[in-house]
């Protein structure tokens, strides 16, 4: 291939192999003279294993790209196969970028990708500069995105896939209204450099992005690359007002909650709770009391 164009091997979810605009996407790259590669999930082992067959081909094809085709769980899944897969502190062979095809797509928007125009998605995957990029960890496995925990993180994990693609983002709030009656407080510490706090929470987020939960403005000021994780509260209110909050907090975010809220950056995080309570990694639900949260600073290259 000419020393310009790119080799793109793209991850497919299954669920949107079918899609015209994916299929739209692949021929348009391909007229700019790239190419790509296209391998597509069915069982719930593939995702490892063509992320396994992705670095055995860079070895004698030169992947430049491996691009993530579908939502928030799938590029966590397919960044995390990889770290897995490479000596520890190595990085990655090829850079990553995102063909954002899922429900919420919060990672995608904050790179400022638009989700309905996936032809140009896949052009700018080939024409983007790589960028160094962190990543988070909790307890070993990485998140890309965001890692939420406590009630909010119920209700990510609840929501009918179903009501999801009808509804968009607005199936978070929807379900978090028919569970609030299940409303109870997580306990617990919390510590980071310089940092500790104690007590009942509603929600907390740990964001290397910003956005969660279908566009939630969780994190504002987190950055992609800074090095820091930032950390958002939201403790239990002794008010009664616990309903009142959690729905606004789905509905409009942080910006949405006037007061209250506990803020900071750090490098790592160790949380500890009196009961096990469930955290989400972009997506992807983890159970547990114990939590060891860190960055990996530029682990990842990533065209954004």
């Amino acid at each position: 291939m000419h020393l310009d164009t790119q080799h793109l091997r793209l991850i497919l979810n299954g669920k949107s192999a079918d899609r015209i605009d994916v299929r739209a996407a692949v021929d348009a790259v391909r007229s700019m003279g790239h190419k790509v590669s296209v391998r597509v999930t069915y069982e719930a082992d593939d995702t490892a294993r063509l992320v396994r067959e992705a670095l055995h081909d860079h070895e004698s094809d030169r992947i430049d790209t491996l691009v993530s085709g579908g939502g928030d769980g799938t590029l966590q899944e397919i960044v995390d196969a990889a770290l897995h897969e490479i000596p520890s502190g190595e990085k990655p062979p090829f850079a990553f970028a995102v063909l954002p095809l899922g429900t919420a797509n919060d990672f995608a928007s904050h790179i400022q990708l638009d989700p309905a125009d996936i032809p140009s998605c896949l052009r700018f995957a080939a024409r983007a500069q790589p960028k160094p990029t962190d990543l988070g960890d909790v307890n070993g496995r990485i998140f890309v995105n965001m890692a939420t925990g406590g009630f909010g993180a119920q209700v990510t994990a609840q929501t009918d896939p179903n009501l999801k693609r009808i509804l968009g983002g607005a199936a978070y709030l929807f379900t978090g209204l028919q569970h609030f009656s299940e409303l109870v407080a997580c306990e617990g510490r919390i510590e980071s450099e310089g940092f500790a706090w104690e007590g009942a929470f509603l929600a907390l987020a740990i964001g290397n992005g910003r956005r969660a939960g279908g566009g939630i403005n969780l994190c504002p000021r987190a950055k992609l690359d800074d090095g820091f994780l930032d950390l958002t509260i939201l403790p239990f209110p002794s008010s009664g007002r616990a309903i009142d909050l959690l729905a606004t907090l789905l509905d409009s975010g942080v910006d949405g909650v006037n007061n209250g809220l506990i803020q900071t950056k750090a490098r790592n995080i160790s949380i500890e709770t009196r009961e096990p309570v469930q955290f989400n990694l972009d997506g992807e639900p983890m159970n547990g009391q114990s939590w060891r949260i860190g960055i990996r600073h530029h682990q990842i290259q990533f065209r954004r």
